[in-house]
């Protein structure tokens, strides 16, 4: 995007469709049901709902290239992260309880982007380019903090003993959300402004990937991510009526609406990172995959916490021994990756196979 480019359409379309949406169910008291009429209504709240979540991501890359990197990739993780919380928190809230519904979200964003997504990224880049590069100190920092607070939020639970079951007591997880926060704040702190160098690599076609925006083009993409991040805040009550509906019409298992949550928030965030790594800049797709799973443990699990607790809801942490398999393999398998420096094709097929295997077993326990 540059200051001579034309905003797309869609940029503006969607998020004034989603707020003309929401205000127009909100006047006429519509109730979703199982109908052709909840079809239909379905269909265009995932359009108008997509098309939103596109938008706001189209408008924090807009900033992200004015303000460069790594502040860039961070600003669209953020925005991203602001949209999963929203949409877990609704659907945890509503009069369904959903107590595991933060646990499975934040399981399948880290299984869909550390084997997935960046399977999906090394393998592209691959074929394309045989072999890519990364700074492998910037890899090292984003995998110690995810390993550590994947470990506290998502195994912990289920070794304590002062409550029954994977979950944490009020008070151990009040103490998890301030140890969350305070180590993201550390990694942001690095990340911004210690180690900066550690999150760059020189790309391989030798370009440095910058633009230039006019400041007329940053103030307006500031507006419109507002009002689209608020527009899918609003309308993820409608969209978590719609999950719970088809959920329950088809009988999937209790894994499936979180897994639906995460492909939904990580979709547009997966597009920019496959782009990247087609032009050779698979540092950023890692920056963009590895932190939009440090954002999501970092910032989702205190936010839901503080929630739950101020609600008096139950919130389930813990995963299942085979969910906390899948964690470790993950974990192991990431560590193999990222150790040298250089990727291939293989690396990238090995990570896919993961995330084969993770999705089977959302449907086949």
């Amino acid at each position: 995007m540059s200051a001579y480019n034309p905003m797309p359409r869609s940029a503006w379309i969607f998020p004034a469709l989603a707020v003309l949406l929401f205000t127009a169910v909100s006047a006429t008291g519509y109730v979703f049901t199982l109908s052709l009429g909840g079809l239909v209504f379905a269909i265009v709240l995932l359009v108008i709902l997509f098309g939103t979540v596109f938008a706001a991501v189209h408008h924090a890359e807009v900033i992200a290239e004015r303000v460069g990197e790594p502040y860039g990739t961070l600003v669209l993780t953020l925005s991203v992260t602001v949209i999963e919380v929203a949409l877990i928190t609704t659907i945890m809230l509503g009069d369904k309880p959903a107590p595991e519904l933060a646990r499975d979200t934040v399981f399948a964003v880290v299984m869909i982007v550390c084997n997935g997504l960046v399977g999906l990224c090394i393998f592209i880049g691959g074929l394309r380019y045989r072999e890519q590069g990364f700074q492998l100190s910037g890899a090292n920092v984003y995998l110690s903090v995810l390993f550590a607070l994947a470990t506290i939020t998502l195994i912990m639970p289920n070794y304590t003993t002062t409550t029954p079951g994977p979950a944490y007591s009020a008070l151990q997880l009040g103490f998890v959300d301030v140890v969350t926060l305070a180590l993201y704040g550390v990694f942001l702190y690095t990340q911004t402004v210690l180690h900066k160098d550690y999150f760059v690599h020189e790309r391989g076609d030798g370009g440095s990937g910058e633009t230039h925006l006019s400041g007329r083009m940053l103030a307006v993409s500031v507006v419109l991510l507002l009002v689209a991040l608020l527009a899918v805040v609003l309308l993820a009550k409608k969209f978590s009526l719609v999950v719970d509906a088809v959920a329950a019409k088809i009988g999937a298992p209790p894994a499936f609406a979180g897994l639906l949550v995460a492909l939904l928030i990580l979709m547009p965030e997966g597009v920019a990172a496959v782009a990247a790594a087609r032009k050779n800049d698979l540092q950023k797709s890692i920056n963009l995959a590895l932190g939009s799973s440090l954002a999501t443990i970092g910032l989702t699990i205190p936010a839901v916490g503080v929630a739950t607790y101020a609600l008096d809801k139950e919130l389930t942490l813990g995963l299942s021994s085979q969910g906390s398999v899948l964690l470790l393999l993950t974990f192991f398998l990431s560590m193999l990756t990222f150790g040298t420096g250089r990727t291939n094709v293989l690396f990238g097929l090995v990570h896919m196979v993961v995330f084969a295997v993770y999705v089977f077993m959302v449907f086949v326990p």
